[in-house]
């Protein structure tokens, strides 16, 4: 089945759920919006041809530039990224799939952006999804151990966010 049969198969079954595709590049992804991540993870993980059995690792990236000279160039609007990459160890292929959500809820400063959790489909999502939400501050809703795994439990802000600034000292320790 070619790149496109498969995107089509999957927006005849979940419509606008399936928010877009970009199959050109070394990673070719699909984009699925926060309500039909769970249930496209589902039927990817139960078809039998498919059988995404394999979550690898869930990444968040920010895009977000802080420069303002830079950002005014850009081609896209700031915006967080959460890419699943997903593995068939009997069918022998692999997946990307791509969650885009708001830098923040509600364009709150401060406010998470936030995501369905997909530990009821592949349990080592409890895990990774630790990690983003630790790094890069995505809530997971349903992780049922969202915590810190990374930075102390007092840590404030999310290092791999773009506008993240490092503190000067922690606890009386200097940083820099």
């Amino acid at each position: 089945m070619s790149g496109e049969d498969f995107v089509a198969r999957l927006k005849k079954r979940f419509g606008a759920k399936i928010a877009g595709a970009n199959l050109q590049g070394v990673d070719p992804w699909i984009e699925v919006t926060p309500d039909g991540l769970v249930e496209v993870g589902e039927y990817l993980k139960a078809e039998p041809d498919l059988r995404f059995d394999m979550l690898n690792c869930i990444s968040g990236v920010d895009y977000f530039e802080p420069d303002a000279k830079k950002a005014s160039k850009a081609e896209w609007q700031p915006h967080i990224e959460v890419v699943y990459h997903l593995s068939s160890i009997a069918q022998k292929h692999t997946l990307v799939l791509k969650v885009i959500l708001p830098r923040w809820k509600n364009n709150q400063p401060g406010q998470l952006p936030e995501v369905p959790s997909v530990t009821g489909v592949w349990r080592a999502a409890e895990w990774h999804e630790r990690e983003v939400y630790d790094l890069s501050g995505i809530m997971f809703l349903g992780n049922p151990d969202l915590r810190r795994i990374l930075c102390p439990e007092d840590w404030v802000g999310y290092p791999l966010r773009r506008d993240y600034e490092m503190p000067l000292e922690y606890h009386g320790i200097r940083g820099r």
